[in-house]
């Protein structure tokens, strides 16, 4: 499993935002306008560097935007703990959550716990499928998928590819995962697409793509959907089966994912890695404590621009998604400061 030793970033925080009107009840948070006490965040796992960097900077964004957060709990890939975990934070006193779900079914016991204490939640990365939350920070994870397919499509004309999927009880992988297909076979029908149901852990992605390398030698691509998880088992199932070769080489198998980790920027730079899709590991820290905050002090929000260079679109009734810029990032691009990959 890679390791990450993240440090976190300075970075400023705007208290403003198109898209929510001040100074009246939050429909979609139970806060009562009280910005004061303890706040909770919960962490899916540790063991991905994208996670340890979100980590690092869940202290440091709460900090700044004047929230006082508990140490982060980590659930271990685990949605019943999460519930747990999310119950002893209530039980703990907290005004606010952040959370990040696992299962996006199972969370919903835990958003009741909150809404049944007058707690407002904002729920990161992974939106709920149902419950009481204030605001969804998210990224467009369809996008992901189809950003995947077209880094692909552009270096693969026909042939095999394989995406390696992430749990498919998230919206996240459901959406990366169905997104990769579409496109695939819309935009390029001339590509088989094998599967891996990898469930976010790199031992169930290294043993699935091992025999499939074994039945299908001739694999042209390989979609990660968690650059972090996935990137070290993927490269070393290639390396097995000597099928390892920099992008400069006509052997080369096309490798396109999902994270924006120092470890995947400094993959392309090598020659190893074609394309990744970087999601806001310090966005995702910086925008759920903005939008608790404003949730905690009973602000409503609705659906359009923000001045953070995004938009809140509702993606079910009575949820509402902040859809954070993810870019997808090349050799062309690799070296943008503006990455948070490159300001660790």
């Amino acid at each position: 499993m890679i390791r990450l030793a993240a440090a976190a970033a300075a970075c400023g925080l705007v208290l403003t935002a198109c898209g929510s009107t001040k100074d009246k009840p939050a429909a979609s948070a139970g806060g009562g306008g009280d910005t004061g006490g303890k706040v909770g965040a919960t962490l899916p796992l540790l063991t991905s560097p994208f996670w340890q960097a979100y980590n690092n900077y869940v202290p440091q964004m709460a900090k700044e935007t004047g929230l006082d957060a508990l140490p982060t709990v980590n659930a271990d890939n685990d949605a019943a703990k999460l519930i747990t975990d999310i119950g002893t934070l209530l039980n703990q006193g907290v005004k606010g959550l952040v959370v990040t779900p696992i299962d996006s079914a199972a969370i919903v016991a835990g958003l009741k716990q909150a809404e049944n204490k007058g707690v407002p939640v904002v729920a990161v990365d992974v939106a709920p499928e149902g419950g009481k939350v204030a605001m969804v920070v998210r990224a467009d994870n369809k996008a992901y998928g189809t950003k995947a397919c077209e880094e692909i499509g552009k270096r693969v004309k026909s042939g095999k590819v394989v995406q390696v999927m992430g749990d498919l009880a998230s919206v996240n992988g459901r959406d990366r995962s169905a997104a990769f297909r579409d496109c695939m076979k819309q935009k390029y029908p001339d590509i088989k697409v094998l599967e891996i149901a990898a469930e976010w852990k790199a031992d169930k992605a290294s043993s699935g793509l091992d025999s499939l390398l074994t039945a299908n030698p001739d694999i042209k691509g390989v979609y990660m959907q968690a650059g972090g998880t996935y990137l070290a088992p993927t490269e070393q199932a290639l390396k097995r089966k000597n099928l390892f070769f920099p992008t400069s080489d006509a052997r080369h198998v096309v490798l396109v994912s999902n994270d924006g980790i120092p470890q995947e920027l400094a993959a392309i730079r090598a020659g190893e890695l074609d394309a990744t899709v970087s999601q806001p590991a310090d966005a995702y820290a910086k925008y759920g404590m903005y939008w608790l905050k404003k949730a905690m002090a009973g602000e409503k929000f609705q659906p359009g621009p923000t001045d953070h260079g995004s938009t809140i679109v509702e993606i079910s009734p009575g949820i509402l998604e902040d859809q954070l810029p993810a870019p997808v990032v090349t050799k062309d691009n690799v070296d943008d400061k503006a990455l948070w990959g490159n300001n660790l």
